[in-house]
């Protein structure tokens, strides 16, 4: 996480670095389109994307970390490992609660690509073995 912060600050701290440096090249320049403004703006241009990209692998990185968590508290919640109190719901077994997330996932991709065939294999995702309990 700390290479991340870094890399969003560094991106940061030249992003604003090459817009300060276009304003002094513009004022250097009496705002006349000149090769230095030409260089100075198409830095800007490459240091605003570079900004852009760090920001986008900043936001992947916190999307990731509270899917994660999200998971993690479904998986205690489902399985009964919570220490806060419980919604009433009988827990089940964790091999249980991955194959619905599986089969949840599976369907998703097949509504997205548009296969009608979801609806065809029903049972694909899930194990008769496994019972509800967890038992095998």
């Amino acid at each position: 996480m700390d290479n991340i912060v870094d890399s969003l600050n560094k991106a940061y701290q030249e992003f604003v670095a090459a817009a300060a440096n276009v304003l002094e090249t513009k004022g250097s320049s009496a705002a006349q389109k000149t090769e230095s403004t030409d260089t100075a703006l198409e830095s800007f241009k490459q240091k605003w994307e570079t900004f852009g990209l760090a920001c986008d692998q900043a936001e992947e990185f916190v999307e990731s970390i509270k899917q994660r968590i999200g998971s993690e508290c479904l998986v205690d919640e489902a399985t009964g490992n919570s220490s806060e109190p419980s919604t009433g719901l009988p827990p089940i077994s964790a091999v249980r609660l991955e194959q619905m997330s599986k089969a949840v996932r599976w369907l998703v991709i097949e509504l997205q690509n548009g296969s009608g065939t979801a609806a065809a294999h029903p049972s694909t995702p899930f194990d008769g073995r496994f019972s509800e309990d967890g038992g095998q």
